[in-house]
């Protein structure tokens, strides 16, 4: 009976210590910039509907919702999850240099463009990703921003190389430096290994990596691939959800899904938003890209990036993390 009760004890003083670190780290509403690679896979859904329950919920600003994919169904992909969750009028940009052109071939972005409200119509109508990380970070206080990466680095690439204009008189690097708190990113295997987002576009990924002026954390393959979620969302009885649908249509078609899909962008949004502590250790030092795209890892107590390794139980986070992907829009009054 003592072992039962102390267990009790245990576990409550294990989830209020979660709780009230989250309460430390969002006593300040986080202002965010999240960038998609949404399409060839749709982990990315189900980060966007985490984010915006983090805005319903008074912890998260978001500011924008990028692209780095060039596909035509992605910004009005992305321009659906907004219109859902009610905030259609975020800006959306892409990129207009060369870029990564991948769609899905499970047919959900198509589905839910076809069924969902939206206002943009093509990915080439939104305006270029560059121009849209200028306007947005110059109008915000300095060292208050997250950019939150989830897909390839062309759009980070071309923002650190962008010059002065008449969003701000400072070139790309320099706005980083002023007004970016730290940029989290879904990429890379650690401490070595080779990951799609920075083989896609592993030019810009070595560019920004090697150039990057401020504190990077990456969540990399290893720590996603072990944590499971959309299961308890597509046997729920939630209607006409986009979020629910994509997960519905795409769960089934692969074998490798049977146990949920592997969350990998969720726990880039989760560390965006709650930081690392309680939910992942970290390891600091630099990552190392190689011109194949492949990276590997060099300790250091000086440097300024960080991966994560898994802290929480892998059962937990999963719960943690689908629980807010199943959050339900909130009626705004009129």
């Amino acid at each position: 009976m003592k072992q039962f009760i102390f267990l009790i004890i245990g576990c409550f003083l294990f989830f209020y210590g979660c709780s009230n670190h989250s309460a430390k780290k969002n006593d300040k509403v986080v202002k965010i910039i999240f960038d998609t690679d949404l399409g060839p896979d749709y982990d990315d859904v189900g980060a966007l509907a985490f984010l915006h329950a983090m805005a319903d919920s008074g912890k998260v600003d978001i500011l924008a919702t990028v692209s780095s994919n060039k596909h035509n169904l992605v910004a009005p992909s992305i321009n659906v999850i907004n219109t859902y969750f009610g905030r259609g009028e975020l800006p959306v940009g892409a990129p207009k240099t060369d870029g990564v052109n991948l769609g899905s071939s499970q047919h959900w972005a198509d589905s839910i463009v076809d069924r969902y409200p939206h206002l943009i119509k093509s990915t080439s109508d939104v305006a270029d990703a560059v121009e849209i990380y200028r306007k947005t970070l110059s109008a915000q206080p300095d060292k208050s921003v997250t950019i939150v990466t989830v897909g390839f680095l062309t759009n980070l690439n071309n923002l650190l190389n962008s010059k002065p204009d008449n969003f701000s008189p400072l070139a790309g690097k320099d706005l980083v430096i002023r007004k970016v708190k730290r940029l989290v990113s879904m990429a890379g295997r650690f401490p070595e290994g080779r990951e799609f987002n920075i083989y896609m576009d592993s030019s810009a990924s070595k560019y920004v990596y090697e150039n990057w002026p401020g504190e990077v954390i990456f969540t990399g393959f290893e720590i996603g691939s072990e944590i499971h979620t959309g299961l308890k969302l597509i046997n729920s009885d939630i209607k006409n959800s986009p979020v629910k649908d994509v997960f519905r249509i795409s769960i089934p078609l692969s074998a490798e899904d049977k146990n949920g899909r592997m969350s990998w962008d969720e726990t880039a949004v989760l560390i965006g938003v709650y930081g690392t502590e309680s939910f992942f250790d970290t390891v600091r030092g630099k990552i190392v890209v190689r011109t194949d795209g492949s990276n590997a890892w060099e300790n250091s107590p000086d440097g300024k990036q960080f991966y994560v390794k898994q802290k929480m139980p892998v059962p937990q986070i999963s719960a943690f993390i689908e629980e807010r992907m199943m959050h339900q829009p909130v009626l705004k009054k009129r």
